[in-house]
């Protein structure tokens, strides 16, 4: 879709919530120094105004997640979590229409800027649902819990993997979670119940080095050659797969690249060492032992002095019960099928905070409500339309109410 001219700013016209997630868009939470202070002093400044309570935990020096919290009629039962991150993934500005931290609005209601998508527009949208629902005096047995967490851009490990183990987390006595998903192209929304493990798996050759001029045996390289070859063909067949069956989704297969390189010293020298680097993302229906045992074995076969580790091994498979016999899931389902809501159910192809929050036991779906949209999380001219923004606050406000009103389950007496 090709911008338009730019807008004004925040007219008078301008829907508020609209006006407040531009605000937002502006605050530049980007790596390697996101702006973290000044992100939770937005949002503590929005969860006061609407009468949320406020909990700041620090999780390790300089993360922190912020909590805001809705109090249901009856706290006893599990909650209902709202997860979205703060952070945002770099920019090359040279390849935007416009500077990525303006929000710029253009004459079509695109709104321009890095995390339109991904996802600082789910966390205004959560916020401006309960503020709706505030204003109508609505209240719900089960409290609705905020959480907007640091670092999901970097993996999480400073942000929620380190904040489900501690406390403050098991007293939010979750019941549910929503997390991000994807834009659509289509109409159709995608759901995600569950997602692929990440390994980052780096390999190291070691083999005879000399001089570049001679036929050297063994030599790093050559094996590097092999480890290659056997990581790449697999990619290949894994790539057919998907395209061969079209009831297959990026989420059903595993996906495998290769994502760095290393090695040498000098034109002339063979090196002693090469390493390369591989991103693979394995969906819950694969056998992680089996798949190690296939990377073990295409090491094995490179040669002597072949090594691998993991930089991430991520070996969670739980998924989230989309079954209408789950309360859950039947709550959130009906209110899609009451609203004429396509939905599409996915496992998500990379990976979220959601992953952390399924292995404390805890089921969670991954929901952005982004129809008729390209899908530009981490791409230049990242932008989401102003109407499909207010378009998914109508969606929480019908969502929100139906999943803090499931009744007591069994299990909570």
């Amino acid at each position: 879709m090709a911008p338009g001219k730019p807008g004004k700013g925040a007219e008078a016209s301008e829907d508020p919530s609209v006006t407040l997630f531009r605000e937002y868009l502006k605050i530049n939470t980007v790596h390697p120094e996101p702006d973290y202070d000044a992100a939770v002093r937005f949002l503590e400044r929005v969860g006061t105004d609407l009468g949320l309570a406020c909990q700041k935990v620090e999780v390790c020096p300089g993360r922190v997640v912020l909590v805001l919290t809705w109090l249901g009629t009856n706290p006893s039962l599990r909650s209902i979590l709202l997860n979205s991150h703060t952070d945002v993934v770099p920019v090359f500005e040279e390849h935007w229409t416009y500077p990525p931290f303006e929000a710029v609005k253009d004459s079509q209601g695109n709104i321009y800027a890095r995390g339109a998508q991904d996802m600082k527009c789910v966390s205004i949208q959560y916020l401006e649902a309960i503020r709706r629902l505030k204003v109508e005096g609505k209240s719900f047995a089960r409290t609705i819990h905020l959480t907007f967490v640091p670092d999901e851009e970097v993996g999480g490990h400073k942000g929620m993997e380190m904040f489900v183990q501690r406390p403050e987390f098991k007293a939010l006595n979750v019941g549910f979670a929503l997390d991000e998903g994807l834009a659509s192209p289509s109409d159709t929304f995608s759901v995600f119940y569950g997602e692929k493990s990440p390994w980052w798996i780096k390999v190291k050759c070691a083999g005879s080095p000399g001089h570049g001029s001679r036929f050297i045996s063994n030599t790093a390289a050559e094996k590097m050659h092999k480890v290659i070859t056997s990581f790449l063909a697999f990619r290949e067949s894994e790539k057919q797969r998907l395209r061969s069956d079209a009831g297959l989704t990026l989420g059903d297969v595993t996906s495998l690249n290769l994502t760095m390189l290393e090695g040498g010293v000098s034109f002339n020298v063979v090196p002693s060492e090469m390493a390369a680097g591989f991103d693979v993302r394995i969906p819950p229906t694969v056998d992680l032992k089996a798949f190690e045992e296939q990377v073990a074995a295409w090491c094995q076969a490179a040669g002597d002095g072949v090594t691998y580790e993991f930089m991430q091994k991520c070996m969670d498979q739980h998924i989230t019960s989309t079954e209408e016999s789950d309360p859950w899931w039947k709550a959130f389902s009906g209110v899609c099928r009451d609203m004429k809501l396509p939905l599409k159910l996915e496992i998500f192809p990379a990976a979220t905070d959601s992953r952390y929050i399924r292995a404390a036991g805890h089921p969670a779906v991954g929901f952005s409500p982004m129809t008729r949209t390209p899908v530009l999380l981490h791409d230049h001219n990242e932008f989401l339309n102003e109407q499909v923004f207010l378009r998914g606050i109508d969606i929480y406000a019908r969502l929100l109410p139906a999943l803090a009103s499931v009744p007591a389950l069994p299990a909570e007496g």
